[in-house]
C-alpha cells in the first residue's frame, strides 16, 4: 500500500513540476489543422474562410391567411420552395424564429447580391401571396456554412416539405 501511494504521490509531483510549454497552446493546436485549399475553393471560402452571402428576415406580412385550409396550403407552397432552393444550393440555412414577433423566420441565400435574392424570394408563395414580406441584408460570414445542406440531409429523418 506504501509502495502505492509512493507512486501515486510521484506521479503527482512529476505532473506539477511541468513546464507551461509542455502542454500545447491554443495556436498550437490550431496549426495541427491545416487549410484544405479543396475544401476552401468547394464552399467559394476567401483568404480568411469566409465568403459573401445575402441573410433575409422573412416578416409578417400584410396579407395573413384567416382560412386554416388556405393557410396550410400556403405553408405547404411555402416549405415546398425552401426545399427546391436549398436543393438548387441557393438556400443554406432556413427557419422559423420560435417566438410569434412579427420577424418570422431566416434564410441565408447563397448569392452575393441583394437583387439576386430578392429574384429568389418572389418565387415563394407566401411573398407573393403578401402572407410573408423579406428584409434582406448582405453579410459576410463563414464558408464553413456551405457544408451545412449536405450534413442536414444525413440529419433528416422527414423533410420538412412532406
Amino acid at each position: 500500500m506504501k509502495r502505492l501511494f509512493f507512486y501515486l504521490l510521484l506521479v503527482i509531483i512529476i505532473s506539477a513540476c511541468q513546464s507551461p510549454n509542455d502542454k500545447p497552446s491554443k495556436y498550437q493546436i490550431n496549426e495541427e489543422l491545416k487549410y484544405d485549399s479543396v475544401l476552401a475553393n468547394k464552399y467559394g471560402a476567401d483568404k480568411y474562410g469566409m465568403k459573401h452571402y445575402v441573410i433575409a428576415f422573412l416578416k409578417r406580412g400584410p396579407n395573413r391567411i384567416a382560412d386554416s385550409s388556405e393557410a396550410a396550403q400556403l405553408q405547404k407552397a411555402h416549405l415546398d420552395n425552401i426545399v427546391r432552393l436549398a436543393d438548387e444550393g441557393k438556400l443554406i440555412i432556413a427557419g422559423p424564429f420560435l417566438d410569434n414577433e412579427d420577424i418570422r423566420g431566416i434564410y441565408i441565400f447563397n448569392v452575393k447580391t441583394i437583387e439576386e435574392a430578392k429574384k429568389l424570394t418572389e418565387t415563394d408563395p407566401a411573398i407573393q401571396k403578401g402572407s410573408l414580406a423579406m428584409e434582406l441584408h448582405p453579410w459576410y460570414g463563414s464558408a464553413a456554412l456551405m457544408a451545412i445542406p449536405d450534413m442536414h440531409k444525413k440529419l433528416e429523418k422527414k423533410s420538412v416539405a412532406e
